[in-house]
């Protein structure tokens, strides 16, 4: 989502920026360019229209065209009136005590309403609160049934009546049941339509009047675009909505509801589903956001879901191994299991700030890579494992024709993994700032790239022609 607005945004940026000294008129002439662009992706009118309005007189007032780094200024503009489009947003659930909180669980059908019950039970499980399901959609057909499985994936408490026909009284009576069994949370799944009507309306009011729930949010599907900010502003006028909580974040959507809804609405979004798994659902933050979309990244976001995979013990115990040089290559494959639960990785590069960027070799990447990577490990004998300085040719062959892979795949593998030892060994031992400077000179020239030996190699050329210009064989100038 917002590859294209993103590419619109770094196009302007690297325009303006290689004009030197700008003018009003060519700051008015990008936004407009930007304008399309929102339109495009199907962000509301006005909110467009008022956005590359703010920008513009934000950027006047701070003289942006009098600066040396128009491009730099106009960039950091644009992240505030976006993230100021989008927010402020409180994603926090506050609890009662006693309890449970009651939340309930609005929208369309087909907005994966069911499976983001799920996924919210599973966000509160991580932080420690026990959940029960409430099945209310009495409309669709195995909706209760669907919600029981839901349940049973992320180990939540269920409730639902078959045969019952008044979702008011199933919301009581599952308001009543988690009270005795002590659960903190409530989550009550409603039902929903093709589109918006009367019936529905009236049986979403009568279950909020009749449990009094602390939190309604409104479940839109992003890749409806306007369509999720119109269903958004209807609800609210009937159920007074806490929040909204966006679906398929992930999916190749225009992304025009995140950036609309909040101002059509006034009602923020307070969590986004990212993916299909229990686990896929983040808390919104505008700021970040607005990092993300202007290909800035998102490196808090990064550390979060790295805290999230990596396991503290087993952590520490990999550094002591880096330190001893015990690091082996089922070291490497654990490593790089965790990091698959961090999500795919051409996800975690956007969230660096710079690789978004790129978007030309996040293209390249295939998703694929842990997988094949995992192949080959598993194609190796014990002892190649511990030892993979022993790998020869002969031996890259067999482990290539295990895996399904290429004998250069297994060559890389094990460079990078020397490599990456190598590296793995000398920070373990450094304090923070060595590390940060260690880290810093391997990526300039090091295992990231030729980057090192290009400089050293421009300076002996320039070195070499230094009051002399530049001669043939003969030695004279050409």
């Amino acid at each position: 989502m917002f590859e294209r607005l993103t590419d619109r945004f770094n196009e302007m940026f690297r325009q303006l920026s290689g004009r030197g000294r700008i003018n009003e008129d060519n700051v008015r002439e990008a936004m407009r360019e930007v304008r399309t662009s929102l339109l495009e992706a199907d962000v509301h009118y006005d909110v467009a229209a008022k956005f590359c309005e703010d920008v513009v007189q934000e950027s006047l007032g701070r003289e942006v065209i009098k600066t040396l780094q128009p491009g730099q200024l106009i960039q950091a503009v644009c992240h505030e009136k976006l993230a100021e489009l989008m927010g402020p947003v409180d994603s926090q659930i506050y609890y009662v005590s006693p309890g449970p909180t009651i939340i309930m669980m609005a929208g369309l059908q087909g907005s994966g309403k069911t499976t983001t019950c799920g996924k919210l039970a599973t966000y509160l499980s991580r932080r420690e609160k026990r959940t029960l399901l409430c099945a209310c959609d009495l409309q669709r057909p195995a909706a209760i049934d669907q919600l029981e499985i839901v349940a049973g994936q992320c180990d939540a408490e269920f409730f639902g009546i078959e045969g019952e026909k008044n979702p008011v009284k199933v919301a009581r009576k599952a308001v009543v049941h988690g009270r005795s069994i002590g659960v903190d949370v409530v989550i009550i799944d409603t039902a929903g339509r093709l589109h918006i009507d009367e019936e529905m309306m009236k049986q979403a009011e009568d279950i909020a009047r009749a449990v009094n729930p602390h939190q309604i949010y409104l479940v839109c599907d992003s890749m409806t675009g306007q369509d999720a900010v119109n269903s958004a502003k209807e609800f609210n006028e009937r159920l007074e909505l806490d929040g909204v909580i966006l679906t398929k974040f992930d999916s190749d959507a225009r992304g025009g509801a995140a950036l609309s809804v909040k101002a059509v609405t006034g009602k923020p979004i307070k969590f986004m589903g990212v993916g299909e798994k229990m686990e896929s659902l983040e808390e919104f933050h505008a700021d970040r956001m607005a990092g993300r979309i202007l290909g800035m990244g998102d490196m808090a976001r990064l550390v979060e879901q790295a805290q999230e995979a990596f396991d503290q013990e087993e952590a520490e115990k990999l550094q002591a191994k880096m330190a001893e040089g015990r690091f082996t290559l089922e070291d490497f494959a654990k490593q790089m299991k965790s990091m698959q639960k961090m999500g795919p990785m051409k996800q975690m590069l956007k969230l660096i700030p710079g690789m978004g960027q790129n978007m030309a070799m996040m293209d390249q990447i295939k998703g694929d890579e842990f997988k094949k990577m995992e192949a080959v490990i598993s194609s190796m004998t014990q002892a190649e494992k511990d030892n993979p300085s022993i790998i020869e040719a002969s031996r890259r062959r067999r482990i290539a024709k295990g895996a399904g892979a290429e004998v250069n795949d297994v060559s890389s593998l094990v460079k990078s993994f020397t490599q990456a030892a190598d590296m793995m060994k000398n920070m373990a031992s450094m304090g923070f700032r060595e590390r940060m400077r260690y880290a810093k000179s391997m990526a300039e020239g090091g295992m990231y790239g030729q980057q090192g030996k290009v400089k050293k190699r421009s300076k002996r050329l320039s070195k070499g022609r230094k009051g002399k210009g530049r001669k043939g064989r003969t030695g004279k100038r050409r």
